[in-house]
């Protein structure tokens, strides 16, 4: 059983440091496809973009972000598929 303060954990992790708008959120979608409802994403990024973009993706397609993290590389995100 996993401890409540351990880091939530995605099913699989998407690398996009390195692409820039519209790639990480046309990824995001990709990866998105391929899960079932309830798991979640790991999406890596540091296009400055990437924070707006991947908000108003989930906002638009009812997908739910479950953290935002600032990382050395630039943003760490995790996303819950809900539908």
């Amino acid at each position: 059983m996993a401890d409540s303060s351990s880091p939530k954990r995605a099913r699989q992790i998407l690398d996009c440091i390195g692409l820039y708008c519209p790639m990480p959120v046309i990824r995001t979608k990709q990866e998105m496809d391929k899960l079932a409802v309830g798991e979640t994403l790991e999406v890596l990024a540091d296009d400055p973009a990437a924070e707006e973009d991947l908000k108003a993706w989930a906002k638009r397609t009812g997908q739910k972000i479950l953290e935002i993290e600032k990382t050395n590389e630039g943003l760490r995100f995790l996303i819950k598929k809900t539908k």
